[in-house]
């Protein structure tokens, strides 16, 4: 397979040095390549998933991804897209962090030692952490010239707002990284968003300095919506990886939801789709658009690939479950999932009468709004339109003995949770 036309069709080639050079090499050799990633959370987020995926790209094309964890970056801070400093994390918090990196990074990369090509992670502490002031500064700066770094959009865009030593050392940092990976791992090619280009062309310089070893730097654009909107962003804040920051279920709602003048792209960028089912999923968003096809595709893959099968079928029946109103086939699970950020109240009176809980969970701002609600039809407990305003708690039909799931109107939800 050639990995850079492949990479090329999904839009995933934004800068690269030397292509025809790189693709001959990745043709007739075995590459060793790397991306990082700095422990700036305690979750890596789905705008992480393109360099992940590519690497993972890579891989099943024969060739072998190291994931580096910044474990001694993450210290200092990457001013790289970004108009303001970063708050500086404790030795403690970076380590632990790295550490989450390191855990979700092996259910994308194969780093089982059976294989002919493992993966392989690295962290940059290891090298950075005992480096000597001095013999950095004579071996490694020297290589460098302010005005050459000024120049790059990483400090450039910065200079007005002001940048810190700490984070203008940032990129001999990175460049030192790949210089090291170079040497001890016969690393070739860094890979990394278009914002690191400034960085990635520093490290290919200091490799031609230093040691003279052919390297290869490329980007992929940054990925951005049509309507303008951040990648990766929604009302509640990031899309993580990390399940107990983003349900399975929001997780699946966010690419099931994806516009149609995004969807083929995010197809290509985020699934392992073939061109031919990429295309047959484009024309049915030109075609049938209210099928929602792609979308739904395009969120089964991406859930499956992050979360397992198990927590995407568990995802698509809370889906199901909520746009025909069948509640009552939900498990306790799925409850506190799928309503993880609607109202909720946890209630001691279980034989709370209807128009009490309504008020109580905040269905409703008053007892004389709450009784119009019920009387003209808008309200349903547990998928079931509540008819009797005289209705207890106790006769309401919990789902599993615990809760009761209001509508008001169409898509106004609250959770009522009835303590054990």
């Amino acid at each position: 397979m050639n990995i850079l036309e492949d990479l090329e069709y999904r839009g995933l080639v934004y800068q690269v040095t030397n292509r025809d050079e790189l693709e001959k090499k990745l043709l007739n050799e075995r590459v060793v390549l790397y991306g990082g990633f700095d422990p700036t959370a305690d979750s890596l987020h789905i705008g992480n998933l393109v360099l992940i995926l590519t690497m993972r790209r890579f891989q099943l094309a024969g060739h072998i991804p190291l994931a580096l964890v910044g474990g001694g970056t993450g210290l200092i801070g990457d001013p790289s897209g970004r108009s303001t400093e970063r708050s500086l994390n404790s030795g403690e918090i970076v380590v632990e962090w790295s550490n989450r990196i390191k855990e979700q990074l092996s259910r994308f990369l194969d780093f089982s030692t059976e294989r002919e090509n493992p993966a392989e992670m690295v962290n940059n502490y290891d090298w950075l952490g005992s480096l000597q002031m001095i013999d950095f500064l004579r071996d490694v700066g020297k290589n460098f010239t302010v005005n050459y770094m000024l120049a790059k959009d990483s400090v450039d865009s910065r200079i007005g707002n002001g940048i810190s030593f700490t984070e203008f050392s940032y990129m001999i940092l990175q460049s030192y990284d790949f210089l090291k990976l170079s040497e001890t791992k016969n690393c070739s090619l860094q890979l990394g968003g278009s914002d690191q280009w400034g960085n990635i062309t520093a490290g290919l310089e200091l490799i031609g300095k230093s040691s003279k070893k052919e390297a290869f730097g490329m980007t992929f654009p940054l990925i951005t919506k049509s309507d303008g909107t951040k990648f990766g962003k929604t009302a509640g804040g990031s899309v993580w990886l990390d399940a107990k920051k983003t349900t399975p279920y929001q997780f699946y709602q966010f690419w099931v939801n994806a516009d149609d003048q995004d969807v083929v792209r995010f197809l290509k960028c985020f699934t392992f789709l073939t061109r031919e089912e990429i295309s047959r999923l484009e024309e049915e968003v030109k075609t049938q658009p209210e099928k929602r096809e792609a979308q739904k595709t395009l969120a089964a893959e991406v859930t499956r690939l992050v979360h397992g099968e198990e927590a995407l079928q568990s995802a698509i029946n809370i889906t199901q479950a909520l746009f025909s109103g069948n509640v009552q086939d939900l498990s306790k699970e799925e409850i506190e999932e799928a309503f993880k950020d609607v109202p909720s109240s946890t209630l001691e009176d279980e034989s709370i009468g209807l128009v009490d809980l309504l008020v109580a969970v905040g269905a409703a701002p008053s007892k004389r709004q709450a009784r119009q609600d019920v009387e003209s039809g808008a309200v349903t407990v547990n998928g079931v339109k509540a008819t009797s305003l005289d209705s207890k708690g106790t006769e309401l039909g919990r789902i599993g003995g615990s809760y009761l799931i209001i509508r008001r109107g169409k898509k106004n939800y609250y959770l009522a949770r009835f303590a054990d």
